[in-house]
C-alpha cells in the first residue's frame, strides 16, 4: 500500500458513509499480568450508539494514521508457518457466520497472550467490514456516478488500547449542597492514542493483497519484532530511520568519516532529486550500491570506488544487493531535521541551508560559522557585526 492508499482508507471511517460497512465488532478485554481473555463481547457495529460508534470509528483512524516505514509497514507474511496467522484472517475474512469470525479473531488473541503478559489491562478490539472503491470519477455531464462501478475490498482492521485509572475528583451537589468525592473504579479505555493494530488485507493496485499485512508500530521507528514475529507470523522491516543509519554507514565506509557541508548538501539535493522525480507515480525509488555511486560522485566525490562501495553494502547489511529506499535517506524537506552537535550549542538547520554552515580554522581554533543575509536576533536583541578575529573592548 502506498500513501494515497492508506489516507483513502483512513478517511472512510466516518458516519453514515455509504462506502463502508463495519459489519461486526469484537472487543476483548484483558487484565495486566494475566494470560487469559477476562471478558469479550462482539455485536453488530450497528447497534451501538451514536456516540459509541464516533468514538471507535476515531479510533480506526488513528490506528491507520502514520507516516509509513515510520508508523506504519507493509509486512509480507512468512511461509511454511503452522497455524499462521495469514490463515487465521483469511479464514475469519471468509466466514459468513459471526461465531466463526469471532473464533478466528481469539485464536490470533491467543497467540498475543502466548507472546507476552501486559504491564496494563488492555482491549483489543477487531472489527470486520466491506470497503468499496469507485473506479472512476463522478461525471456531472453524463450524470454518471461514481457508485455505478466500484471495487469491493473485504478487510479485518484490529486496534489494540491500553485502559488507565479514572481521575479522582471532588463534586459539589447543588441540590444537597454538599461537597462529595467521586469514586469511579472502573477503568478508562483509552482510544485516542492506540497502542498498535493491523489492518489486512493490503490494497494494492486495486485488488486485495492477502499476502501482506498493514501493521501499526506503537511508536514511529519502533516496531515490535516480537509482536512482528510471533503474532502475524510476518517478516520484519527496516525502519526509515533505519534504512538512514545504514547509508551513513556505508558512505563512511566507503569514502571516510570527513565531508565538508557543501558536499553533504550536495548528496542530500541530489537524493530529493530522484525522490521528487518519482513522487508523481508515487513510486519509491530504490538505490542499490551502484545507485549510491552515481549519487556520491554527482555531489562532488569522484574519487569514490566501485568495489570499495560494493564491499560497504557487504559489511553494513552483510548484502551487496541491499537496496536503500531513497526517501528515507534525504531529510525532510523544510524541516529542522539535520542536527549540529557541538560541546558549546547543538545547532538544527534544514537539509537545503546546510550549504551555508561550514567549519573553519583560525589561529589555531576551531569554528562553527553560519553564513546569514539578516540580523541575528537572540532573546530580542540584535547582534552587533563584529569583524572576525577583532577583539571586542567593553
Amino acid at each position: 500500500m502506498n500513501k494515497k492508499d492508506i489516507a483513502n482508507v483512513r478517511k472512510q471511517f466516518k458516519r453514515e458513509n455509504d462506502l463502508l460497512h463495519i459489519s461486526e465488532i469484537l472487543n476483548v478485554y484483558i487484565m495486566k499480568e494475566s494470560s487469559e481473555i477476562y471478558h469479550q463481547v462482539s455485536r453488530p457495529f450497528s447497534i451501538l450508539d451514536q456516540d459509541e460508534q464516533e468514538l471507535f470509528l476515531a479510533n480506526f483512524k488513528k490506528v491507520l494514521t502514520g507516516s509509513l516505514d515510520e508508523k506504519l509497514f507493509e509486512l509480507k507474511f512468512q511461509t511454511d508457518i503452522e497455524d499462521s496467522s495469514q490463515l487465521i484472517l483469511h479464514q475469519g475474512l471468509l466466514a459468513n457466520e459471526g461465531d466463526r469470525w469471532q473464533e478466528q479473531m481469539l485464536k490470533l488473541v491467543e497467540k498475543m497472550l502466548n507472546e507476552r503478559e501486559y504491564d496494563m489491562d488492555i482491549v483489543v478490539t477487531f472489527i470486520k467490514g466491506d470497503y468499496l472503491k469507485p473506479i472512476k470519477k463522478r461525471n456531472d455531464a453524463t450524470e454518471e456516478s461514481d457508485r455505478d462501478s466500484v471495487y469491493s475490498h473485504n478487510f479485518i482492521l484490529c486496534t489494540i488500547n491500553k485502559t488507565q485509572d479514572p481521575k479522582k475528583e471532588l463534586l459539589f451537589d447543588y441540590v444537597e449542597k454538599q461537597f462529595k468525592y467521586n469514586v469511579i473504579v472502573d477503568p478508562i479505555i483509552n482510544l485516542k492514542a492506540p497502542i498498535g493494530g493491523f489492518l489486512f488485507p493490503c490494497f494494492t493496485d486495486q485488488a486485495s493483497d492477502v499476502n501482506h499485512i498493514l501493521y501499526s508500530a506503537p511508536k514511529a521507528n519502533e516496531p515490535d519484532p516480537d509482536f512482528i514475529n510471533d503474532v502475524l507470523n510476518a517478516e520484519e522491516s527496516i525502519t526509515a530511520q533505519e534504512d538512514k543509519i545504514i547509508f551513513e554507514e556505508i558512505v563512511r565506509d566507503a569514502v571516510g568519516h570527513q565531508l565538508n557541508t557543501s558536499t553533504l548538501a550536495n548528496v542530500y539535493q541530489e537524493v530529493n532529486r530522484i525522490v521528487e522525480e518519482n513522487e508523481a507515480e508515487d513510486d519509491t525509488p530504490k538505490l542499490d550500491y551502484k545507485d549510491v555511486e552515481q549519487v556520491l560522485k554527482h555531489s562532488g566525490i569522484e574519487t569514490v570506488d566501485h568495489e570499495k562501495l560494493q564491499t560497504a553494502f557487504q559489511n553494513v547489511v552483510d548484502n551487496d544487493q541491499y537496496e536503500l529506499k531513497a526517501k528515507h535517506i534525504v531529510p525532510k524537506y523544510n524541516s529542522k531535521s539535520i542536527k549540529i552537535n557541538t560541546k558549546v550549542a547543538n545547532v538544527a538547520v534544514s537539509p537545503e541551508d546546510l550549504r551555508f554552515v561550514k567549519q573553519i580554522h583560525f589561529s589555531g581554533k576551531r569554528y562553527l560559522m553560519i553564513e546569514v543575509e539578516e540580523d541575528t536576533i537572540i532573546d530580542g536583541f540584535t547582534m552587533i557585526p563584529e569583524v572576525f578575529g577583532e577583539k571586542r573592548e567593553d
